[in-house]
C-alpha cells in the first residue's frame, strides 16, 4: 500500500467517499484510478480499485434490472443482529442447512448450481436473530470470472458481517476449504484474524480525529494518524486500534483494501464419515488456520451439531447486547442494541441518537460491566454483553 499518493489522488479519493449514489461513486473511483501513479507500490491498490469499479458496474446494472423487473436481486438488505453469508462448493449442503436452521424453504437437489440467487433466512439465538444467506455455489476461478455470478457472490461475502464456510466431509473436504479461502483472498477477504486491525468510523457528531487504542501503534504517533487522515480529507472520525498496527495499516483501512471477516467452518454430512476422520480434518484445519476459528461437525440430515451453530455465530460475531432504559423506568427495552465487543458508552449513544453526545451528562449502568447497580459512568466506560444503560443529559427531555 503506497504512503506517497499525490495530493490529486487523495482529493479524488475524498470525492469517492463523499459520493452518495452508485453512479457518483463509479465516476469518482474512475477518476481516482486515473490519478494513482503506476508503479510497483500501487499494484495492489490499482487492482483493488479496478475490481471495485467492476462491482459497482454490476450493482448499477442489477438495480436497473430490478426496476424493470427483468431479474431477481443479488443484493439482500441486512436484518437481525448480524448478516452471515453461507459459502460452499456445489452440493456441499448449504440449502439443506439453511432449511434445518431457519424458516427459509430453498430448493434442495443433488444437481449442482441449483441455487442461482441468494436465499435469506432468520436464525434465532436467545432474544436476537441472525440473518443467514445461502449464496450460489463457488468453484475455483470464481474470483477471476470463471462463474458468471462469482464476483457477485464474493461481493455478498465482503458486505456480510461474517461468513459460514460449508464443507462436504464426504468429498475431499480440505481441497474444498482451500478453494474457498483462495477465492476469498483473491478479492482481499481474509478469515484468519490479523495481528492488528484499524477501524475508521466517520461521524458528523465527532469534532476532529479521536484515536482509541485497544492495542499498540508501531513506529507512529496519534498526530501521524491525524495528519494522514487529514491528507485524505477525513477530519471527523473515531479511529480504533485493535492489536499491533502501523501507519500503513491505518492507510489500508482508508481504502478497505483487505478486510477481515469473522468466520466459522461447518463440516457438513458428518453422518457419512466416521468420527476419527472428522477429528483428522479438525486437526488439519487447526494447524492450517489456528485454533481461533470455530469448526463444527454437522449433519443437516440427522440434526447432528445444528444446536451448536447459533451460539457459535454469536461468539464469533464479536458482538454484545446492550439494553436501554428510560430514566425513572423500572424495565429496560426488550430489544437490545447490537454493538461490537469492546464498545463504550459513546458508541452506544451514537447508535441511539447522536444528539445526546452534545448534551451528555453521565450514564447509569446495570449489568456485568457495572461495579454496582446503577453505577454512574462516562463516555469511555467499556460495555459488556447484557448491560443496561440509562443516558442522562444536561437538558431535560433530550
Amino acid at each position: 500500500m503506497p504512503t506517497n499518493l499525490p495530493a490529486e489522488a487523495k482529493a479524488k479519493w475524498a470525492k469517492y467517499l463523499e459520493a452518495r449514489t452508485l453512479e457518483e461513486k463509479l465516476k469518482a473511483l474512475q477518476e481516482f484510478l486515473s490519478a494513482v501513479p503506476k508503479h510497483k507500490g500501487t499494484e495492489n491498490l490499482r487492482a483493488w480499485v479496478r475490481r471495485k469499479i467492476s462491482e459497482l458496474r454490476e450493482e448499477i446494472e442489477e438495480r436497473r434490472s430490478r426496476r424493470t423487473g427483468r431479474a431477481p436481486s443479488f443484493f439482500i438488505e441486512k436484518e437481525g443482529a448480524s448478516q452471515v453469508v453461507m459459502l460452499g462448493l456445489p452440493n456441499s449442503g448449504k440449502s439443506s442447512l439453511l432449511r434445518a436452521l431457519t424458516n427459509a424453504k430453498p430448493g434442495v437437489s443433488d444437481i449442482p448450481f441449483t441455487t442461482k440467487y441468494p436465499i435469506p433466512g432468520m436464525l434465532r439465538f436467545e432474544d436476537i436473530q441472525f440473518q443467514l444467506i445461502e449464496a450460489p455455489a463457488l468453484t475455483r476461478g470464481a474470483s477471476r470470472g470463471k462463474l458468471i455470478w462469482g464476483s457477485r457472490v464474493l461481493g455478498l461475502a465482503r458486505n456480510a458481517d461474517m461468513l459460514m464456510l460449508i464443507i462436504d466431509l464426504s468429498n475431499n473436504p480440505l481441497s474444498q476449504l482451500d478453494v474457498l479461502i483462495s477465492e476469498l483472498e483473491n478479492v482481499g477477504i481474509v478469515i484468519r484474524r490479523p495481528k492488528g486491525r484499524v477501524v475508521i468510523e466517520r461521524s458528523k457528531a465527532m469534532r476532529g480525529i479521536k484515536v482509541i487504542s485497544y492495542g499498540k501503534l508501531i513506529n507512529a504517533t496519534v498526530s501521524d494518524i491525524v495528519k494522514l487522515l487529514n491528507s485524505y480529507r477525513i477530519y471527523n472520525a473515531i479511529v480504533k486500534i485493535l492489536g499491533e498496527v502501523s501507519l500503513d495499516d491505518v492507510e489500508k483501512s482508508v481504502f478497505e483494501n483487505v478486510t477481515y471477516k469473522p468466520s466459522i467452518i461447518v463440516l457438513n454430512k458428518a453422518d457419512l464419515v466416521d468420527r476419527e476422520y472428522i477429528e483428522e480434518v479438525r486437526n488439519y484445519i487447526a494447524t492450517f488456520l489456528g485454533d481461533d476459528i470455530k469448526v463444527i461437525a454437522t449433519s443437516a440430515k440427522t440434526g447432528m451439531g445444528l444446536s451448536e451453530i447459533p451460539k457459535a455465530i454469536f461468539n464469533v460475531a464479536n458482538i454484545i447486547r446492550v439494553y436501554t432504559k428510560e430514566p425513572n423506568s423500572s424495565k429496560p427495552s426488550p430489544e437490545p442494541l447490537i454493538l461490537p465487543k469492546g464498545s463504550r458508552v459513546e458508541d452506544a449513544i451514537l447508535k441511539i441518537r447522536e444528539e445526546f453526545l452534545r448534551y451528555f451528562k453521565y450514564a447509569k449502568i446495570w449489568g456485568p460491566s457495572a461495579k454496582y447497580p446503577g453505577e454512574r459512568v462516562g463516555l469511555d466506560h467499556i460495555l459488556e454483553d447484557g448491560d443496561v444503560i440509562e443516558i442522562r443529559t444536561k437538558i431535560k427531555g433530550i
